[in-house]
């Protein structure tokens, strides 16, 4: 007899030849094709149901050791506690990692080099191995010090964070809506710091200080050494794409703007770690580009073109490097966009994208999530969030247009 698994899997077989037009239903089905654009697309649930996608520039996946299948990393709840699951990529299926009842915050990156994963209780951060469940304690924060942990670095030796003067909070506080606060705390140019914290001996050391609102703090996917940072801010009055090299303490500008009202953003290393990637704008909503920069000195290696309609808020470069995605936009967002709601995939053509649309998000709301794209360790997917079913899912699309499962 076959096992109530394989059943399940023969039943969503079966379903996947099914052809709808992506939100118009609620629910849709476990997985279909989508009417406009020949790709299957399946919905990556948890145990309870809806997991949430990551930001564009966090990796949630730990690659498969043999060939048991790549999982990805989500929190969700447990008899009332917050517990860290693998979802396995190749059957779906789902693995509780953490058990104890300790409230915790699952933090935005995986230690890759030790196959864990990562949270904090209270002043304290742990690692579980997603292999074994062991857990050890990584750090606890003394009383005196505080700061927000954004990732980890290649070798799994160092965390790095940031923390600004208290006026930088009271700002936020005073005026809540970032339409608010956003201009207010760029022109307050009060002292913001990044630290490092050797996971090894606990040393917290301040690395980096300036009087300019820092952010976006990522750390190099390959080189434990290299750490990225940003100028936060309106983007036509910040330099804003930073590399900072622990070993030798220097700073090199990843992007300089050349005229009034240009912008750069939304950036994210390449998988190999020897480059940076990011939004540019030549003027800001006007000509659009995916650019690219060197991580040693920050000189352009690749500009593509896209059109206003093919402009996406967050992109995704593929392990292989050979192609891009996008979470497309609604026209509210700078681009303006007629056309503009899909996820797409893109591919070098020359100086432009040639873009290939893989789903049709009209039903859903960009306003209240940003889908935010992540290509699978295989390749051959891209996982994205959408609320199109009238609630937070997170889901893949198929990059083949094969309609069969790989």
């Amino acid at each position: 007899m076959p096992s109530i698994l394989a059943s399940l899997l023969l039943l969503q077989g079966a379903l996947a030849q099914e052809v709808v037009e992506t939100g118009s239903r609620k629910p849709m089905p476990p997985e279909w094709i989508d009417k406009d654009t020949g790709h299957r697309v399946v919905r990556l649930s948890g145990p309870a149901g809806p997991i949430s996608n990551w930001y564009f520039h966090n990796n949630p996946f730990i690659g498969q050791k043999g060939g048991e299948g790549d999982k990805m990393v989500f929190s969700a709840e447990a008899n009332g506690v917050r517990q860290i699951y693998t979802l396995n990529l190749k059957d779906r299926s789902t693995e509780q990692i953490t058990t104890d009842a300790a409230p915790k915050r699952m933090l935005p990156m995986i230690a890759r080099a030790t196959r864990e994963v990562l949270y904090q209780s209270g002043d304290t951060i742990y690692a579980t191995s997603v292999d074994t469940r062991k857990t050890r304690k990584l750090y606890t924060f003394p009383a005196d010090k505080r700061g927000g942990i954004a990732t980890i670095n290649a070798d799994g030796t160092l965390f790095a964070g940031s923390f600004a003067a208290p006026e930088q909070a009271e700002i936020s506080r005073q005026y809540p809506k970032k339409s608010d606060f956003f201009d207010r705390i760029y022109d307050a140019h009060l002292q913001n710091n990044i630290f490092t914290i050797n996971i090894a001996t606990g040393e917290f050391k301040i690395v980096h200080t300036e009087n300019n609102w820092l952010g976006h703090i990522q750390f190099s996917p390959t080189d434990p050494d290299i750490l990225m940072f940003c100028h936060e801010g309106p983007w036509h009055k910040v330099d804003r794409i930073w590399r900072y090299n622990i070993k030798d303490q220097t700073t090199t500008l990843m992007h300089k703007r050349s005229m009034p009202m240009e912008i750069a953003g939304h950036e994210g290393f390449a998988p190999d770690g020897q480059s940076i990637w990011f939004d540019l704008q030549k003027p800001r909503g006007e000509t659009f580009y995916f650019a690219g920069a060197d991580v040693r000195d920050g000189h352009e290696l690749a500009t593509y073109q896209l059109t206003a309609d093919e402009w996406s808020i967050h992109y995704a470069i593929s392990p292989d490097q050979k192609m891009f995605a996008g979470d497309g936009g609604d026209p509210t967002q700078v681009a303006h966009a007629r056309d503009g709601m899909w996820i797409y995939a893109y591919y070098p053509d020359g100086k432009r994208f040639r873009s290939e649309k893989l789903v049709n998000m009209k039903a859903h709301d960009y306003r209240g999530l940003e889908p935010n794209v992540h290509f699978t360790p295989d390749g051959k997917w891209i996982v994205f969030g959408g609320d199109f079913e009238g609630r937070h899912e997170t889901y893949a699309v198929e990059i083949a247009k094969t309609g069969k499962h790989s």
